[in-house]
């Protein structure tokens, strides 16, 4: 009787995982889109972004990168314009990326001008995203990782590192 109830419990937990997990991918329409995000100094980190429609409107933008450590945070900007292109606007502003395991997840609903914006605007942006050594200081504007998404990555996606600009200071 002890194992039945064992056994029970078990099963229970796995019908309970299973439908989070159902509720989580429901939340998703299928459209994703990852770009590549380069080195963009003397530091090696690299990884990607993906943009993920939620039913609701919102997206959700990870990145996923390698070469971060420690327990530093390091700002990421969504900026218009190429990768290459100097003092682009801050278009938004994404979570950290936290240097002990390279992730950022961001709920992106709104740019920083206050205007929506949904899955198909930002496939279709002009723009790019930059990972920065720092918030603050000289650091500020050491780019470690970086890439054009949307429309600047079909007009130039194999932009490499000697492509990157600097980000105006605010």
């Amino acid at each position: 009787m002890k194992y039945l109830m064992i056994i029970g419990l078990i099963s229970l937990a796995l019908v309970a995982c299973q439908e989070n997990e159902s509720v989580k991918k429901n939340d998703f329409t299928g459209n994703e889109a990852t770009y590549a995000l380069k080195p963009g100094s003397e530091y090696a980190v690299q990884g990607a972004v993906t943009f993920q429609e939620k039913v609701d409107g919102t997206i959700l933008v990870t990145l996923q990168l390698t070469g971060t450590e420690g327990k530093l945070q390091h700002p990421v900007h969504l900026h218009l314009g190429n990768i290459g292109t100097p003092d682009a606007d801050v278009a938004a502003q994404l979570m950290p990326v936290e240097g002990s395991n390279g992730k950022s997840e961001t709920i992106l609903s709104q740019l920083a001008d206050e205007s929506k914006i949904t899955y198909n605007d930002i496939i279709g942006l002009d723009a790019c995203i930059k990972v920065h050594l720092a918030a603050s200081g000289p650091d500020k504007d050491i780019v470690l990782a970086g890439g054009n998404i949307g429309k600047a990555f079909a007009n130039d996606g194999a932009a490499g590192r000697l492509g990157f600009s600097t980000c105006r200071s605010n």
